[in-house]
């Protein structure tokens, strides 16, 4: 077998990176101090210690990369994430949910155009990448095709979604006339068109934004043609208490959100629950037993909704992933922060159950398969990322961990989630290319993005009408 694996490798260049701690997540979760990972295309063929490699793979001439000691892990997965709201960052800070989105959100949106969220997509993506981000779950936003062009020129890996509402209040006029028809044919033109495009690295999910915002026919004309499809919704669910109660009220279940998917046979395996905090012991047994994967996005849910029962969840064998939400709600677009706030804020919460913290709730390395493996689980691309492994995709992240912010490390385990910081993401490389070297991305002018992300967010909040309050006296 390795000699057939050489031949076909014959004539191909080999990259090795060696010398590097690699953490590979693989489900021996083994980490390898002094490690090498061998890549050809985009794809890689080899882990092992650095001197078994390099001597396997000699005969090829490879490029060899030291890394220095630095540590080598998985592209980090962002399962939860509206790359279209990057330029409405701060209008929507300090307000109740169903302001933030009637008054705020839904105005900005629906005023956008294709090259807004382009520019959006664009300028979202560099902060995604800058923390390591090689994978995100796009939450759902109006222009898809904007988004896909900025996903490949960036050269990150999506599984990108439209926003999807036809009912409810508050929605702008554009969005109100639209059929429940007109919603599911637009996005199997949207799968038609985009998925699989990028040498593979879009997919096309479908959306649903909430259940407040959906006709019954919808929600099962939404399940029906995913199945069709094979491919994923993503869905935020059981956010606040309201949505819960309008759900009792309309539809005579007993708790809300997710009881009522589970009589409509929405709750399966291919389906991405963002937030999921409003959820009973039963809802949860659902959510386990229909393998539904659930996106944990602490710092918008300190923001906007609540502490979610994350380590119910997880003791129940929910698949629990990590995601940022989008620039409005958090503000802060990095996967490395919510790594540290997800393992805080669920020890905390203790006190609020128990009476008394435990630091043992929510350790490092439950929340690294968070941020790797379970978010490649969650997009439902876990045979091809999530961990360093044999004939799985190069999407890999160099760390510098040798600047005042980690050292010195003890633990790598601990140190990545309670020590790491963006600041300390040196390269990424994604599909086998590397998009960021030396904490410079290499496919897009970041200088050039930002100037041109300025001027657009203001002619955008000017056409929207979109006024920020504020208390402060500015002379």
């Amino acid at each position: 077998m390795e000699d057939e694996r050489r031949r076909q490798l014959s004539g191909t260049s080999v990259v090795v990176l060696h010398s590097a701690l690699i953490v590979t997540m693989d489900p021996q979760r083994r980490v390898f101090r002094n490690g090498a990972v061998a890549v050809q295309g985009d794809t890689i063929v080899a882990v092992g210690q650095s001197e078994d490699i390099i001597s396997r793979y000699s005969s090829l001439s490879p490029q060899l990369i030291d890394l220095h000691g630095r540590f080598l892990l998985p592209g980090l997965i962002n399962t939860h994430v509206h790359t279209s709201q990057q330029l409405g960052r701060g209008i929507a800070d300090d307000v109740d949910l169903l302001t933030w989105l009637h008054h705020r959100i839904w105005p900005y949106e629906s005023h956008m155009t294709e090259d807004d969220s382009y520019l959006s997509t664009l300028l979202c993506g560099i902060e995604l990448i800058h923390s390591g981000v090689t994978c995100f779950a796009e939450a759902g936003g109006q222009h898809v095709s904007g988004m896909a062009r900025a996903v490949e020129q960036l050269g990150i890996r999506a599984c990108l979604t439209q926003s999807v509402m036809d009912a409810g209040e508050g929605l702008p006029a554009s969005w109100a006339s639209r059929t429940t028809e007109e919603c599911i044919q637009s996005q199997k033109e949207l799968h038609k068109k985009h998925h699989n495009t990028a040498n593979g690295c879009i997919r096309i999910w479908f959306g649903i934004r909430q259940i407040m915002n959906s006709t019954d026919l919808l929600l099962t004309e939404t399940r029906d043609a995913a199945k069709e499809l094979g491919t994923g919704i993503h869905m935020h669910v059981a956010e606040i208490p309201y949505e819960n109660q309008v759900v009792v009220d309309r539809q005579g279940v007993d708790h809300g959100t997710v009881t009522y998917l589970e009589k409509i046979e929405l709750l399966q395996s291919n389906l991405l629950a963002a937030h999921t905090v409003w959820v009973n012991e039963h809802e949860v047994s659902l959510l386990s037993r229909r393998g539904v994967k659930v996106s944990h996005c602490p710092a918008s849910a300190m923001k906007l909704l609540g502490f979610a029962p994350i380590r119910e969840m997880i003791d129940a064998g929910v698949c629990v992933s990590l995601g940022t939400d989008g620039a409005p709600s958090n503000n802060r677009m990095s996967i490395v922060d919510e790594m540290y706030v997800a393992s805080l804020i669920n020890k905390g919460q203790e006190v609020f159950k128990q009476g008394t913290t435990d630091p043992t709730a929510l350790p490092a390395e439950t929340v690294l398969e968070m941020a790797t493996i379970n978010g490649a689980k969650t997009v439902l691309w876990d045979n091809e990322i999530g961990s360093i492994e044999a004939g799985k995709k190069a999407d890999m992240i160099v760390i510098d961990s040798s600047s005042w912010t980690m050292v010195p490390v003890h633990d790598c385990i601990s140190s990545l989630v309670y020590c790491m910081r963006s600041e300390n993401i040196a390269s990424v490389m994604c599909n086998g290319r590397w998009i960021m070297i030396d904490k410079k991305i290499t496919t897009v002018d970041e200088e050039e993005i930002v100037g041109m992300a300025k001027k657009a967010s203001g002619h955008l909040l000017k056409r929207a009408a979109i006024q920020i309050p504020t208390k402060m006296n500015f002379l």
